[in-house]
Protein backbone atom coordinates (compact mmCIF):
# COMPACT_ATOMS: atom_id res chain seq x y z
CA UNK A 1 0.00 0.00 0.00
CA UNK A 2 1.51 3.03 -0.79
CA UNK A 3 1.90 6.16 1.66
CA UNK A 4 -0.31 8.90 1.17
CA UNK A 5 1.08 12.68 1.45
CA UNK A 6 0.24 14.46 5.08
CA UNK A 7 -2.05 17.05 2.63
CA UNK A 8 -4.18 14.69 1.83
CA UNK A 9 -4.70 12.96 4.89
CA UNK A 10 -5.28 16.49 6.98
CA UNK A 11 -8.81 15.61 8.89
CA UNK A 12 -10.97 19.00 7.64
CA UNK A 13 -13.56 19.28 10.68
CA UNK A 14 -16.92 20.92 9.76
CA UNK A 15 -16.70 24.41 9.46
CA UNK A 16 -13.05 24.70 8.86
CA UNK A 17 -10.81 25.85 6.33
CA UNK A 18 -6.99 24.63 5.38
CA UNK A 19 -4.99 27.73 6.64
CA UNK A 20 -2.56 28.94 4.31
CA UNK A 21 1.13 30.21 5.89
CA UNK A 22 1.67 34.14 5.80
CA UNK A 23 4.60 35.38 3.90
CA UNK A 24 7.78 35.86 5.35
CA UNK A 25 8.63 39.61 5.46
CA UNK A 26 11.41 41.06 3.64
CA UNK A 27 14.60 40.36 4.58
CA UNK A 28 14.09 37.63 7.06
CA UNK A 29 15.72 34.64 7.37
CA UNK A 30 14.43 31.68 4.91
CA UNK A 31 16.34 28.51 5.06
CA UNK A 32 17.85 26.99 1.96
CA UNK A 33 15.62 23.99 2.26
CA UNK A 34 12.13 23.48 3.65
CA UNK A 35 9.09 21.50 3.14
CA UNK A 36 5.67 23.02 4.30
CA UNK A 37 3.22 20.44 5.67
CA UNK A 38 -0.50 20.68 7.17
CA UNK A 39 -1.17 19.24 10.34
CA UNK A 40 -4.84 17.90 11.66
CA UNK A 41 -6.34 20.99 12.10
CA UNK A 42 -5.06 22.71 9.01
CA UNK A 43 -1.98 24.62 10.69
CA UNK A 44 1.11 24.59 8.63
CA UNK A 45 4.04 22.64 9.92
CA UNK A 46 7.34 23.99 8.33
CA UNK A 47 10.88 21.29 9.01
CA UNK A 48 14.44 22.19 7.66
CA UNK A 49 17.39 20.59 6.74
CA UNK A 50 19.57 23.25 7.58
CA UNK A 51 21.21 22.40 11.22
CA UNK A 52 21.50 26.26 12.29
CA UNK A 53 17.94 26.73 11.47
CA UNK A 54 16.69 23.75 13.86
CA UNK A 55 14.61 24.54 17.15
CA UNK A 56 15.36 22.61 19.72
CA UNK A 57 14.64 22.28 23.65
CA UNK A 58 16.85 22.97 26.74
CA UNK A 59 18.40 19.68 26.09
CA UNK A 60 18.95 20.15 22.53
CA UNK A 61 16.55 17.72 20.92
CA UNK A 62 15.33 19.18 17.74
CA UNK A 63 11.53 20.11 17.85
CA UNK A 64 9.18 19.88 14.53
CA UNK A 65 5.96 21.57 16.22
CA UNK A 66 6.35 24.13 19.21
CA UNK A 67 3.10 25.69 18.56
CA UNK A 68 0.88 22.96 19.31
CA UNK A 69 0.55 20.35 22.00
CA UNK A 70 0.03 16.24 22.32
CA UNK A 71 -3.33 15.84 23.08
CA UNK A 72 -6.01 12.87 23.65
CA UNK A 73 -7.88 12.71 20.25
CA UNK A 74 -8.51 15.45 17.99
CA UNK A 75 -9.88 17.94 20.25
CA UNK A 76 -8.68 15.74 23.54
CA UNK A 77 -6.78 17.30 26.93
CA UNK A 78 -3.32 17.69 26.38
CA UNK A 79 -1.42 14.84 28.02
CA UNK A 80 1.39 15.27 30.70
CA UNK A 81 3.74 13.29 28.33
CA UNK A 82 4.32 16.46 26.48
CA UNK A 83 7.45 17.55 27.82
CA UNK A 84 7.85 20.40 25.29
CA UNK A 85 4.87 21.96 26.70
CA UNK A 86 6.07 21.57 30.53
CA UNK A 87 9.58 22.86 29.37
CA UNK A 88 7.87 26.53 28.20
CA UNK A 89 5.74 26.22 31.30
CA UNK A 90 8.71 25.70 33.56
CA UNK A 91 10.50 28.19 31.91
CA UNK A 92 7.36 30.70 31.95
CA UNK A 93 6.54 30.44 35.75
CA UNK A 94 10.41 30.69 36.86
CA UNK A 95 11.02 34.07 34.62
CA UNK A 96 11.66 36.11 37.51
CA UNK A 97 15.03 36.46 39.08
CA UNK A 98 15.83 37.24 42.44
CA UNK A 99 18.05 39.71 44.04
CA UNK A 100 21.40 37.92 44.96
CA UNK A 101 21.69 37.11 48.65
CA UNK A 102 25.16 38.01 49.13
CA UNK A 103 27.60 40.68 46.94
CA UNK A 104 24.02 42.35 45.68
CA UNK A 105 25.29 45.56 45.72
CA UNK A 106 27.95 46.14 43.45
CA UNK A 107 29.58 48.08 40.25
CA UNK A 108 31.49 46.58 37.61
CA UNK A 109 33.63 47.50 34.46
CA UNK A 110 34.90 45.31 31.55
CA UNK A 111 38.62 46.09 30.07
CA UNK A 112 41.24 44.62 28.92
CA UNK A 113 44.50 42.36 30.46
CA UNK A 114 47.94 43.27 28.69
CA UNK A 115 50.78 41.28 29.82
CA UNK A 116 54.10 43.27 29.49
CA UNK A 117 56.85 40.65 31.46
CA UNK A 118 56.16 37.04 30.68
CA UNK A 119 55.53 34.79 33.79
CA UNK A 120 56.31 31.13 31.74
CA UNK A 121 58.76 30.49 34.67
CA UNK A 122 56.08 30.04 37.07
CA UNK A 123 53.04 28.92 35.27
CA UNK A 124 51.63 27.74 32.30
CA UNK A 125 48.83 29.59 32.16
CA UNK A 126 48.35 31.10 28.33
CA UNK A 127 47.02 34.99 30.18
CA UNK A 128 50.42 34.97 32.13
CA UNK A 129 52.83 33.76 29.10
CA UNK A 130 51.94 35.40 26.26
CA UNK A 131 53.69 38.86 26.10
CA UNK A 132 51.75 41.14 24.90
CA UNK A 133 48.42 39.09 24.72
CA UNK A 134 45.22 40.88 25.55
CA UNK A 135 42.50 38.83 27.30
CA UNK A 136 38.95 40.69 28.23
CA UNK A 137 38.14 40.81 31.79
CA UNK A 138 35.38 41.99 33.59
CA UNK A 139 35.88 43.44 37.14
CA UNK A 140 33.31 43.78 39.75
CA UNK A 141 33.49 45.74 43.06
CA UNK A 142 30.87 45.20 46.30
CA UNK A 143 29.50 44.82 49.40
CA UNK A 144 29.19 41.69 50.96
CA UNK A 145 26.27 41.85 53.53
CA UNK A 146 24.38 44.73 52.22
CA UNK A 147 21.11 44.51 49.46
CA UNK A 148 20.87 46.65 46.53
CA UNK A 149 19.54 50.05 49.15
CA UNK A 150 22.54 49.44 51.60
CA UNK A 151 24.36 52.59 52.83
CA UNK A 152 28.28 52.78 51.25
CA UNK A 153 29.37 53.33 54.32
CA UNK A 154 28.26 49.75 56.58
CA UNK A 155 30.74 48.23 58.14
CA UNK A 156 31.22 45.64 55.89
CA UNK A 157 33.00 43.27 54.14
CA UNK A 158 34.27 44.47 50.47
CA UNK A 159 34.07 42.31 47.62
CA UNK A 160 36.51 42.31 44.56
CA UNK A 161 36.34 39.71 41.80
CA UNK A 162 38.05 39.94 38.17
CA UNK A 163 36.83 37.18 35.37
CA UNK A 164 39.16 36.68 32.84
CA UNK A 165 37.71 35.59 29.18
CA UNK A 166 40.62 33.57 28.67
CA UNK A 167 41.66 31.31 25.42
CA UNK A 168 41.95 28.47 27.75
CA UNK A 169 38.04 29.12 29.35
CA UNK A 170 37.00 31.63 31.90
CA UNK A 171 39.61 32.40 34.96
CA UNK A 172 37.11 33.35 38.21
CA UNK A 173 39.72 35.27 40.79
CA UNK A 174 37.82 36.44 44.25
CA UNK A 175 38.77 38.37 46.89
CA UNK A 176 37.51 39.71 49.90
CA UNK A 177 38.84 42.81 51.82
CA UNK A 178 37.96 43.97 55.24
CA UNK A 179 39.17 47.69 55.76
CA UNK A 180 37.40 47.79 59.25
CA UNK A 181 36.54 44.75 60.77
CA UNK A 182 33.04 44.14 61.43
CA UNK A 183 33.14 43.38 65.00
CA UNK A 184 33.38 46.59 67.32
CA UNK A 185 35.32 45.09 69.91
CA UNK A 186 36.95 42.00 71.20
CA UNK A 187 34.69 41.98 74.17
CA UNK A 188 32.23 41.46 71.40
CA UNK A 189 33.97 38.78 69.00
CA UNK A 190 32.36 35.36 69.18
CA UNK A 191 34.15 32.55 71.47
Amino acid sequence: MARKSIKSDAVKLKGETAKKAPPLPAGADQPTNYAEQQGHGGETRQTTSDAALTMTTQQGIPIADAQNSLKAGLRGPTLLEDFILREKIFHFDHERIPERVVHARGYGAHGVFELTDSLADYTRADVLSTVGQQTEVFVRFSTVAGNKGSRDLARDVRGFAVKMYTKQGNWDIVGNNIPVFFIPGRDQFPT
